[in-house]
């Protein structure tokens, strides 16, 4: 059974925890499927983890059209949330209603993902208007890095605390069915989430909040130095694929590799059959 928003709801309603991870592609979005996962976000991160940027900011809108596709059409249960790339909301309303559009109709996303507080307010009140459902994020915003000068924590003094609060709220009042809350003090993302009817959503802002989203390549541990504290490596992947290619490369060179059994023989009843 798909994981509609409100059987995720419900969920909250029950206290429940909500599990969500980063996935860009249909192998990786199958297995956290099968595993169970809550929620699935195809994150503009991927201009980071799968294209080598420094950022987000170069992330298209066709990049997320792509890899949200390869995962909607393998994902049975989980519920799809598409990030919305930075620049393809911002300019205009009409502009984010025709690209958000794009993400459900194309890519068959179940909702789309903007970052920022009061001043997208209006184009999430459009979008959930024309039933398009919106998650928000507030906190630490990866397309805003140039003006935050970097990946700070915020809400840490009252005066952010508030600024942080009042954006959830007008998040809230807009429509939005959830809000992330990315690098947010503890002190501060337990004040919003208990002010909230809404679920929150936090990555590096401790405990409190209703659900939990990690991205797959932290805590799969597939980058050998970048250890990020926020995360947990519940595999440490670099580790053992970097061993199984070792492996593979010294079978080649010993010609252990392919054995007799890894060798297709041709039939020669076959063959001869198609004389």
């Amino acid at each position: 059974m798909r994981n509609t928003l409100p059987h995720l709801l419900q969920k909250v309603a029950r206290q429940e925890k909500l599990s969500m991870l980063t996935a860009y592609d249909a192998a990786f979005a199958r297995l956290f499927d099968e595993a169970g996962i809550d929620m699935i976000l195809v994150g503009d991160s991927l201009g980071m983890v799968l294209q080598g940027h420094d950022n987000t900011l170069p992330v298209t809108l066709e990049d997320i059209l792509y890899h949200t596709q390869c995962v909607t059409r393998v994902v049975q249960k989980a519920h799809v949330t598409a990030d919305m790339p930075f620049m393809s909301y911002q300019s205009s309303i009409e502009q984010a209603m025709i690209n958000a559009g794009h993400l459900m109709k194309e890519a068959k996303a179940q909702a789309v993902k903007m970052e920022g507080g009061e001043e997208i307010a209006e184009t999430v009140y459009a979008a959930v208007k024309a039933g398009i459902p919106v998650m928000g994020h507030i906190g630490l915003q990866p397309q805003q890095i140039h003006h935050l000068g970097g990946y700070k924590i915020q809400g840490k003094n009252l005066n952010e605390a508030d600024l942080l609060l009042e954006d959830a709220k007008i998040l809230e009042e807009a429509g939005c069915f959830a809000i992330v809350l990315e690098g947010i003090a503890v002190e501060t993302t337990e004040t919003i989430t208990r002010s909230l009817c809404i679920p929150t959503i936090g990555i590096a802002s401790g405990p409190a909040c209703s659900g939990q989203v990690l991205v797959m390549h932290d805590m799969l541990g597939m980058h050998k130095t970048f250890r990020p504290k926020h995360s947990k490596i519940y595999a440490d992947l670099s580790v053992t694929i970097t061993a199984a290619v070792q492996k593979y490369m010294e079978e080649v060179q010993a010609e252990i590799f392919p054995a007799q059994e890894n060798a297709t023989h041709r039939d020669l009843k076959v063959v001869l059959s198609h004389k």
